[in-house]
């Protein structure tokens, strides 16, 4: 990016401005594709745990605090600069979910649940994906509807809702 700034500043000085607009989109995009990957990072670890959770029938105290974190910095990531609009709008995280990271996440996850039982195989199979996708949106929608501070005693209204989640309301 070093590079990029330093080009900019000498397009701008030559009177370059056609080349200073191009460098300009090519660092807006550079950076949308940096809070994407950011948010594709949270969104794998929060499914990571709605699986162990959906598996394993319980909710730990290291899950919900991964959770909980999970979504607040998707949020914090998500809203752009003018505060008025999102890398990931409400209608696209299940496109998302489905072609970019649930993959990666059964995967991982296989790992975990009960102590590495499962193949990853094994793991997509037994799976709801479709409750998974269910209460990954639920939570996320809280992202669009909620202000940061509002958002973790909202969460444990949600999170009582998991299975092994009776204490968290």
């Amino acid at each position: 990016m070093t590079q990029e700034l330093i080009d900019l500043r000498n397009s701008i000085l030559e009177g370059n401005y056609a080349d200073a607009l191009a460098i300009v989109d090519e660092l807006e995009g550079m950076s949308k594709q940096a809070n994407l990957r950011q948010i594709q990072s949270f969104l794998k670890i929060l499914l990571i745990h709605f699986i162990k959770n959906q598996v394993e029938q319980r909710l730990t105290n290291s899950w919900a605090a991964s959770i909980r974190n999970s979504i607040r910095e998707i949020q914090k990531i998500n809203i752009k600069e003018n505060k008025k609009s999102y890398y990931v709008n409400q209608d696209e995280w299940e496109d998302l979910i489905e072609e970019e990271v649930i993959e990666d996440a059964i995967a991982d996850a296989s790992l975990e649940v009960m102590n590495g039982k499962y193949t990853r195989s094994q793991l997509s199979a037994i799976l709801d994906r479709n409750q998974i996708l269910t209460t990954a949106i639920r939570f996320l929608s809280l992202t669009y509807t909620s202000s940061p501070k509002e958002l973790p005693a909202i969460m444990d209204d949600y999170l009582c809702q998991l299975a092994g989640g009776e204490n968290w309301g």
